[in-house]
């Protein structure tokens, strides 16, 4: 197998998925993987830590060169350990704009003085609001996420608010590792 991947040029999620494809060929060395785009190489980055792959990247001649380097059973392809997930598709809790935002407030504050945390909270559409600049609840956020909580942001949805600079807390992720994550998942709620 050729243990270079070039992914430039490809619209997300692409190089996530055909990162993962060639991750499981590969039993043991590195891969290379080759994009044009911050999105890409966070994306690209992202997958292989979730999977406890090392990582280094180089930028070099206007592309990203991300080595991921797994040895045999120490990158974890296929996790077979089950999660809950929350999934924030809206600002608000509820139709009512002025109660939803103290309900989602409420809501998140109860979370995060529990004891009983989700493995990962997806945040979609509106939903990024809770994540960025000017969000009522990033201290909480910032307080789960350094409880181990891991917090995904839409990229897509990011852009088309055009608030991607604005990300407070918790990383910037794609569909195909947000649908990765729903599936995986023993529960999920969706709130918003």
């Amino acid at each position: 197998m050729d243990n270079t991947l070039d992914a430039r040029g490809l619209d997300c999620p692409k190089p996530v998925i055909l990162t993962k494809k060639a991750l499981e060929e590969l039993k043991d060395g590195s891969l290379v993987v080759i994009v044009d785009n911050d999105g890409a190489r966070g994306n690209v980055s992202n997958l292989a830590s979730s999977k406890s792959c090392g990582t280094e990247v180089e930028e070099k001649e206007g592309a990203y060169y991300i080595t991921i380097t797994r040895k045999e059973n120490s990158c974890e392809i296929f996790s077979t350990q089950k999660e809950t997930v929350i999934v924030f598709g809206s600002n608000v809790l509820g139709s009512n704009e002025d109660l939803g935002k103290v309900l989602m407030k409420s809501y998140i504050y109860t979370l995060s003085e529990g004891e009983d945390l989700p493995r990962s909270m997806i945040f979609l559409n509106s939903g990024v609001f809770l994540t960025t600049q000017g969000s009522e609840v990033l201290d909480d956020l910032k307080g789960l996420g350094d409880r181990g909580v891991e917090i995904l942001s839409c990229g897509t949805c990011l852009e088309f608010f055009e608030i991607k600079e604005k990300l407070e807390v918790g990383s910037i992720s794609n569909m195909y590792t947000i649908t990765e994550k729903m599936a995986a998942a023993d529960k999920v709620f969706t709130l918003g």
